[in-house]
């Protein structure tokens, strides 16, 4: 039976945190789907599309990488693609915390499921996307927080 792990994420933009998780989780399974969740509350800054393109350039080299949409709830997503694990990235405890009760719940809810984490390496623990918003709101350079592929314009 295949190994599948969703990675559900807004990744608005993707930073290279994500990408850090990502590409060290790929020996651990035989497939990653790297899921753009579409809430209709959260207002996003980058439209999907080109949320959906930059994650496909990142990841265009890695096969087992695969790139998807989904709304609703993230155990529903992962019984209709037949995931049996949850891949998170934790930078801090109270990331720990947060993630460790949606796990619970998640488990409560598809059984099957496993929520695996992955600690973030030392460089990317104060990164995540709002802060790289703040950065291109206010004029400054995302580059360095941000994969290569992702040009920002």
């Amino acid at each position: 039976m295949e190994k599948t792990a969703i990675f559900p994420g807004s990744f608005d933009p993707i930073t290279r945190g994500h990408e850090s998780v990502i590409k060290r989780a790929i020996p651990l399974f035989d497939k990653i789907i790297v899921a753009l969740g579409d809430n209709p509350q959260k207002e996003t800054f980058f439209p999907v599309e080109k949320r959906i393109l930059w994650l496909k350039k990142v990841f265009e080299k890695n096969p087992s990488v695969e790139i998807m949409t989904y709304s609703g709830l993230t155990v529903d997503f992962c019984r209709k693609v037949g995931a049996k694990y949850i891949l998170r990235g934790l930078r801090t405890s109270a990331d720990f915390e947060f993630e460790r009760s949606i796990g619970q719940i998640n488990k409560q809810m598809y059984p099957e499921i496993d929520t695996v984490f992955l600690l973030t390496t030392p460089q990317f623990s104060s990164l995540n996307s709002s802060i790289v918003r703040d950065i291109i709101r206010n004029g400054g350079d995302p580059a360095p927080f941000v994969p290569e592929a992702v040009i920002i314009e």
